[in-house]
C-alpha cells in the first residue's frame, strides 16, 4: 500500500480571502487513487474558528470528495495577515460496507497497527483583491496597483483584461457556490430545549407526585394512631369490667334469715288453724 492514501488539492495551503465581519471559505477535493475504500477525518488546531462540513466520510475506489472550510467572520484584521492556524487530513481504509455514520475517532488511532495516512494544510489569509477603476465609455480600464500575493504553479499569469473577466467568473461561481451550501440549523439547540423542557415538566410532575405521597403517609400514620388509642381506650374498659365483675358477690337462693321468718310464721299459722 502506498504511503499516501489520498491526493488533496489544494495539497498544501488553505487560503482564505480576508473580509472583515464576513465570512470566508475554501473547497477541498480529495481523490482515492487506491482499490480500497478510504475514511477520512479532518481537524483543526482553531476549531471555534473553522467549520469543516462534512469533516467525515468515506471514498469509494477511484473516486473524489470534496468538503467545505468556512471561516468564520473576523471582528478585526490581523498582524500582517500572519495565520498560524493548521489542519489536518487523516485517511485509512475501511471495509465497503462503511458508512460515514460509522467513522469512529478510534479508526485513525496508530494502536490498531495499521497504516493511518496524515496531511497537513496551513492557513494562508490573502487580502480582498481592491476593485479596478472603471472610466468612461471608450477608454481603458485600469486597475489600481495592488499587493501582489503569491501564485499557484498552476495557474498562468493572464493580461489584465483577462483578468478582471476571470476575477468576475470566478465571483460569479463562489456566489452561486455559496447560495448552494446549506448551513445546517441550530437543530441540536432546540431539541436539547425540548428536552430539558420536557425533564422539567416530569421533575414537576415527579415532585407533586412525592408531596401527595408525602401527605397521604401523613395521613394513614394519624388513622394509625388514632386507631391504636382507640384500641387502648377498649382494652381499659375491657379491664375495667372485668374487675367491677369479679369484685361483687352473686347471692344465689333467699337469705337464712329470711327462711328462719317464714318457717315461724308458718307454724304460728299452722298452730292457730289448728286450734280453730
Amino acid at each position: 500500500m502506498g504511503q499516501d492514501l489520498l491526493e488533496i488539492q489544494p495539497p498544501k495551503e488553505l487560503r482564505f480571502t480576508f473580509k472583515l465581519k464576513k465570512q470566508s471559505w475554501c473547497s477541498v477535493q480529495l481523490l482515492n487513487n487506491s482499490d480500497h475504500h478510504v475514511a477520512y477525518k479532518v481537524k483543526t488546531t482553531n476549531p471555534g474558528r473553522y467549520s469543516v462540513r462534512p469533516n467525515t466520510g468515506v471514498i469509494q475506489p477511484n473516486s473524489t470528495c470534496d468538503f467545505t472550510v468556512i471561516m468564520q467572520a473576523p471582528r478585526e484584521a490581523p498582524a500582517d495577515l500572519q495565520c498560524k492556524d493548521k489542519f489536518l487530513i487523516q485517511s485509512t481504509v475501511v471495509p465497503a460496507e462503511t458508512t460515514p455514520e460509522d467513522i469512529k475517532s478510534s479508526m485513525f488511532s496508530k494502536d490498531n497497527k495499521k497504516y493511518v495516512g496524515e496531511n497537513k494544510l496551513r492557513v494562508v489569509i490573502v487580502s480582498q483583491p481592491t476593485s479596478p477603476v472603471v472610466l468612461p465609455i471608450n477608454e481603458t480600464v485600469q486597475a489600481e496597483p495592488t499587493i501582489a500575493s503569491p501564485v499557484l504553479g498552476d495557474q498562468e499569469n493572464l493580461p489584465p483584461e483577462h483578468m478582471v473577466t476571470t476575477k468576475e467568473a470566478r465571483v460569479t461561481e463562489l456566489a452561486n457556490n455559496l447560495q448552494k451550501l446549506s448551513f445546517p440549523e441550530p437543530v441540536e439547540e432546540s431539541k436539547l430545549a425540548n428536552e430539558m423542557k420536557e425533564l422539567k415538566s416530569k421533575l414537576t410532575d415527579l415532585e407533586s407526585n412525592l408531596r401527595e405521597a408525602e401527605i397521604c403517609m401523613q395521613k394513614l400514620k394519624e388513622e394509625k394512631t388514632i386507631k391504636f388509642k382507640e384500641r387502648e381506650m377498649l382494652q381499659e374498659e375491657l379491664v375495667c369490667l372485668k374487675s367491677n365483675k369479679g369484685g361483687r358477690r352473686v347471692q344465689v337462693g333467699f337469705p337464712f334469715l329470711f327462711v328462719c321468718m317464714v318457717a315461724i310464721v308458718s307454724m304460728k299459722l299452722g298452730y292457730m288453724l289448728h286450734s280453730w
